[in-house]
């Protein structure tokens, strides 16, 4: 993946029988109640789509009680401080890992934008689709038809979540804020009604491991960060702080809205 670097990786801890062991029986777990809840979800888009189209009054609730299980099978503590959006708008996060898709959605109903490349990617594509991501090209040229792609889902009462930083970190700090994708909160009557809220992920380590151990950055590949964190006995903990929401016209500019969310974003990381 393309990533954010740093000179010196983390150095991972060794896994033993019994973490392999361990990692095994989470992951079997896991995999059930993921694919399990993502079967469950794809039937009832079968009556869903019909019905509401664009809307998804159902499908929202099985994969934030998937991600809610999720930490429960994983172990890590998982804490949620703040509210949630209540009406027509975007969330804005920092990005450290792919622990991230779960913590963001199992404390609201979001939609995640995410790259193109994403969506060929084998297993994660498939769950990001099925759960409605919307896949973005970073072409100027598609830069009209993806504004109109976001008003329209937003207008469905969707919640976008998007990653300013543009790329993942080690959970340590956060990067300056990119602030294109912020012009298509701008529209001419999208910017009155429209809200953005800066969310906060904030990862603490297990005890006696590298602060940056559930960070996924750099060329890491997924396969060996997963088994990592699966195989680890005592796990560390995630708090998702929620800051408040902000009215869209309020500010002259996409930048001045991206340097705000980066700020209150910022502010509640301990090492940013």
């Amino acid at each position: 993946m393309s990533s954010w670097r740093e000179d010196a990786l983390p150095i991972r801890p060794r896994i033993g029988l019994g973490g392999y062991s361990l990692a095994l029986l989470r992951g079997a777990v896991l995999g059930l109640v993921v694919f399990g809840g993502l079967a469950l979800l794809l039937l009832l888009r079968l009556v869903e789509r019909p019905l509401f189209g664009l809307k998804r009054p159902l499908t929202p609730w099985i994969t934030q009680a998937v991600c809610r299980v999720a930490f429960v099978i994983i172990g890590i503590r998982y804490r949620v401080t703040g509210r949630a959006l209540g009406r027509m708008g975007a969330v804005v996060a920092n990005h450290s890992s792919w622990l991230d898709i779960f913590a963001l959605n199992a404390c609201q109903r979001v939609y995640f934008v995410a790259k193109a490349e994403v969506a060929g990617w084998v297993g994660i594509g498939w769950l990001a689709r099925a759960t409605g991501t919307v896949f973005i090209r970073r072409d100027p040229r598609e830069a009209v038809v993806q504004k109109a792609i976001f008003e329209a889902r937003l207008r469905a009462g969707h919640h976008l979540l998007f990653f300013p930083e543009g790329t993942s970190t080690d959970g340590r700090r956060v990067l300056p804020f990119k602030s294109t994708l912020f012009s298509a909160f701008f529209g001419e009557d999208l910017g009155r009604e429209m809200r953005v809220q800066p969310v906060s992920v904030i990862y603490r380590a297990p005890p006696g491991e590298d602060p940056r151990f559930y960070g996924w950055f750099a060329d890491m590949a997924l396969a060996p960060h997963l088994l990592m964190v699966l195989a680890q006995a005592r796990q560390g903990a995630i708090e998702v702080v929620f800051h408040e929401s902000v009215q869209v016209n309020a500010f002259t500019s996409r930048k001045a809205l991206a340097a705000h969310c980066e700020h209150a974003v910022r502010s509640a990381l301990p090492f940013a």
